[in-house]
């Protein structure tokens, strides 16, 4: 299986609520890439630094498989441009990446695995054809 990135909010920096539930979820979710033999990254982004640089570095840095989105970022109506932007970025860096979404910060692994290997592409063992092209 290839690598996953997983982008989401910072919940350390994320204002008006306890940022430990969240915390301990997303400890959860790595954990379950781990008992999942797959290899994972995080990206937490704070929406008044630089979420787009932070973004692009951690694209930069491997070749991923798989990058999930977060639903802080997905559902937060307020944040649509955010989460245009991320797709986009994925879409330029990382093009032959599958995209997931989780259901919560405790599911990230899943929403991968549902992408890993799959044949939903048309086949290759990272679920591309051979040009990083959706077949």
């Amino acid at each position: 299986m290839g690598r996953v990135l997983v982008i989401g909010l910072d919940p350390a920096r994320s204002r008006g609520w306890d940022p430990r539930p969240i915390q301990a979820a997303v400890a959860r979710g790595q954990a379950r890439f781990a008992e999942l033999g797959i290899e994972s990254d995080l990206c937490l982004v704070a929406v008044d630094d630089d979420p787009e640089k932070a973004i692009i570095t951690a694209l930069r840095a491997e070749d991923y498989a798989c990058v999930v989105v977060g639903g802080g970022i997905r559902r937060d109506e307020g944040l649509l441009e955010l989460f245009e932007v991320v797709i986009n970025l994925v879409h330029r860096y990382a093009p032959r990446a599958a995209v997931a979404f989780n259901r919560g910060p405790g599911d990230s692994a899943d929403a991968a695995a549902r992408w890993l290997g799959s044949d939903r592409f048309g086949g290759g063992e990272d679920g591309l054809d051979g040009e990083g092209v959706a077949g």
